[in-house]
This record gives structure tokens, C-alpha cells and sequence, in this order.
């Protein structure tokens, strides 16, 4: 390649005239020599895609489907219910997840009082007032092998698993000690159960 000169006339600041020359092949060299520095070696790529996935389990829920229920009493005299009995244990219906770990919280009333509130009477629950039934029988059929026999209504065994088939029941015992100048009328308590998923 021949290198040849150009000229660029032009005038300086001070109105003289000035010839500037570059050569042709020098500009050419430069140009080449910066197209070839933002030159890249191609590369083999690939993309793949996988899925985030979940199943969730059954929806928890818990039923009060009997009242633990102590009938007529008498100014004081005591009475107790067993957690055996079939028309007066208290029974709770928890339905889920078949074999699902629980996290069962009750809550024990101290008083059963009168709707107006203007009296109320004393209720005790013993350590071995529950049982927890995984193969839904009843109150005065379930046995050992059926789950927890005769627990702490306040501290239920951390273990308790819905039953295989998707339900496990909570029976309540309990004593109601009236005053012997207990005030005539229908006195009631809550027994409150709550239940959560333990993740296992």
C-alpha cells in the first residue's frame, strides 16, 4: 500500500494560513487496528429451565361436636364426668391431613358461669381428664393402641398425629363443684381448642 498525503488547509487564530498533512496508509492502519481490538470469540451457550413445586395438605379443622355436659346438680354437691362416657364427655373432631403431626392448645375454663354473669361455679380438670382417639371409635370404646389414653388436657403429648383415615377425636372429662348457696339457673364454660400443623 502506497502511504499518500493529504493536505487539510485552514487558517490559525491569527488569520495565518496553515497546511496540516496525514498520511492516507497511517489512518488506514489505525482504523484496522481498533476494529480488530473490539473483535470477540464467539461462545456456545444454553439455556434450561426447572419448576419450583408444593402440595399443599388438607385443610385443618377442629369441631366441638358434643358438650362435656354435667346435667342437674344439686347445691353442693360435686359431680364428675369421665372422658369415657358417650352422651357426656366432651368431644372434639380434628380432620386433616391423614398421619399429619399436630400442635394441639387447650384451654381449661376455672368457672361455668350464668349467662347474666351474676353467678358462677367452680370447674376442675384433673391431669388425666383427655384422651386422644386417631382411629375415630368413641369415648367408652377407644383403647391404648388408638392413641393417648387419660393426658393432661393443659399439656397434650407434642406426638399427636391425625389418624390414617383423616380424623382424630379429643374426649374431655371433668368435675363441676357447685357452692352450697349456688344461685338456680344453666351455667356454661368455654373449652377452647386450638390446632396447627406441626410440619411433619
Amino acid at each position: 500500500m502506497n502511504a499518500t498525503m493529504n493536505q487539510i488547509s485552514q487558517y490559525d487564530n491569527a488569520g495565518r494560513f496553515r497546511i496540516k498533512a496525514f498520511s492516507t496508509a497511517s489512518a488506514l492502519i489505525l482504523t484496522l487496528g481498533i476494529a480488530c481490538g473490539f473483535s470477540k470469540e464467539a461462545k456456545a451457550q444454553d439455556v434450561a429451565n426447572g419448576l419450583a413445586i408444593a402440595n399443599v395438605q388438607a385443610t385443618l379443622a377442629v369441631l366441638a361436636s358434643q358438650n362435656l355436659q354435667f346435667g342437674n346438680m344439686f347445691q353442693g354437691v360435686a359431680k364428675s364426668i369421665g372422658n369415657n362416657v358417650d352422651a357426656f364427655s366432651g368431644i372434639f373432631n380434628i380432620t386433616g391431613a391423614p398421619s399429619a403431626g399436630l400442635t394441639i392448645s387447650m384451654v381449661m375454663p376455672d368457672y361455668m358461669a350464668l349467662a347474666d354473669g351474676s353467678d358462677r361455679m367452680t370447674i376442675a380438670f384433673s391431669p388425666t381428664d383427655a384422651t386422644v382417639d386417631t382411629n375415630n371409635t368413641t369415648p367408652s370404646t377407644v383403647v391404648a393402641g388408638d392413641g393417648w389414653q387419660n393426658v393432661n388436657p393443659r399439656n397434650v403429648p407434642a406426638a399427636v398425629v391425625i389418624g390414617s383415615g383423616g380424623q382424630t377425636n379429643i374426649y374431655i372429662g371433668g368435675r363441676a363443684i357447685p357452692a352450697v348457696n349456688q344461685k338456680a339457673g344453666a351455667y356454661s364454660g368455654d373449652v377452647i381448642v386450638s390446632v396447627a400443623y406441626d410440619g411433619t
